[in-house]
């Protein structure tokens, strides 16, 4: 019997496995991922930004979370000796209409708690020089770093303190009793009191398992990156992004410093026919009737609509693609994007037809379930964590003191 089982080995569901082991020494845990090791998804297949909270609402879980994530997820890295370039970022207006939405974002960033500063547009040219525009907001807090390195440490940091973990484990089965919860995986039957879900692109089909309707289905989004040739490796000095429509739930094609010392275009933001389809061949038949059969889903698509088959055509034609970046960077040219692997975003979105913005937990008697972690996931894993365990202590209560207290501790001296 294990006091508590962790589903996914991703950067939140580590997170979360590590800041348990600290909050219950000495209670068994477990964390089952289906992938042979950590990190294999959404953690390793995002930009690497350490974000600062620029475009969240004032008081979401998103704001909140990143703005506490962005300073933890620096400690971590300095107190691990784990390789990280606060280098900043410049969001670029390129027309009147993005000028009047990078005021918009001014006022929000303030009611973040942001340091920032507006540049005009001899200012961005002087930071900038290879990238044009009208003017710009510099945010001095966001870096780059490499997530799944991050998600590696914890791991190893979570087995430290006891914790198991079992990788080449999909998860099959649920079945939550009085007193437990039965978790079944293709090889192994694991009991245990207390169960946490971080399981990202599969997180409704893990509630389901746990016989709750989630009110909710995951709709996989695509970003697609290119790479820039070495020579364009000093193209940037920080991280560049354009202005954001407010109408459109994703934040545009934008050039990205690596911390391998390479730059980035991208993503865009293209319907996946498989959950995790990370390749264009990629199709599951039973992904797709998942989602077409889905009338919330449906309504998100054709709502919208155009923008939606733009994104497919930029996909299918590198031009379309480019002319995005052009607007801010327009020395970059069609032979300069080179193939790079693609992520697959986890979009919950509601039987109503809402794009779930924010973070959005289910939970049972026994368990605790992330539903959805939009992106700054990855910067927020740690205060994620945190609250995981919040709302597990609420379930545990006193009721594991017991089982705690009576495992021996190692003596010290």
């Amino acid at each position: 019997m294990y006091d508590f089982v962790i589903i996914g080995g991703g950067i939140v569901g580590m997170s979360t496995a590590m800041q348990l082991a600290d909050r219950y020494p000495g209670a068994r845990m477990l964390v089952l991922e289906k992938e042979s090791g950590p990190a294999q998804h959404q953690t390793g297949h995002n930009s690497g930004v350490i974000h600062a909270g620029v475009y969240y609402t004032p008081g979401s879980l998103k704001a909140k979370f990143c703005l506490q994530g962005n300073i933890a997820t620096k400690r971590f890295c300095d107190e691990h000796g784990i390789r990280y370039d606060e280098c900043g970022k410049l969001l670029v207006a390129t027309n009147e209409l993005e000028m009047e939405r990078m005021r918009a974002l001014w006022e929000r960033t303030a009611a973040n708690g942001l340091e920032r500063h507006w540049l005009s547009a001899g200012e961005l040219r002087e930071r900038e020089p290879n990238i044009v525009g009208l003017g710009g907001i510099f945010v001095p807090s966001s870096g780059i770093v490499s997530y799944a390195e991050i998600t590696a440490q914890m791991a190893k940091e979570f087995q430290k303190k006891g914790g198991t973990i079992v990788f080449g484990s999909e998860v099959t089965a649920l079945t939550e009793r009085a007193d437990s919860i039965v978790v079944q995986t293709a090889g192994d039957t694991y009991t245990t009191r207390y169960l946490v879900s971080c399981s990202g692109l599969m997180a409704d089909r893990v509630v389901r398992m746990l016989g709750v309707e989630p009110g909710f289905t995951i709709c996989p989004f695509r970003g697609e990156y290119y790479l820039l040739p070495p020579q364009h490796n000093q193209i940037v000095n920080h991280l560049i992004y354009p202005i954001p429509d407010p109408s459109m739930p994703f934040l545009g094609v934008h050039l990205t410093r690596m911390i391998d010392g390479t730059v980035t275009v991208g993503p865009n933001a293209v319907l996946a026919m498989k959950r995790e389809g990370y390749r264009k061949s990629d199709v599951s038949l039973t992904d797709l009737a998942g989602m077409l059969g889905h009338k919330g889903i449906r309504k998100v698509l054709k709502d919208n609509l155009r923008p939606g088959l733009t994104e497919m055509k930029n996909s299918l034609f590198k031009g379309g693609y480019l002319k995005t970046v052009q607007k801010y960077c327009p020395s970059l040219r069609k032979e300069d994007l080179k193939l790079y692997p693609a992520g697959v975003r986890a979009q919950a979105v509601s039987n109503e037809g809402k794009l779930i913005d924010d973070f959005l937990f289910v939970n049972t008697a026994r368990s605790v379930n992330v539903c959805n972690a939009p992106s700054p996931a990855a910067t927020s894993a740690i205060p994620i964590g945190a609250y995981i365990v919040s709302k597990v202590e609420e379930q545990v209560g006193d009721s594991l003191a017991k089982v705690v207290v009576q495992v021996p501790q190692a003596k010290v001296g």
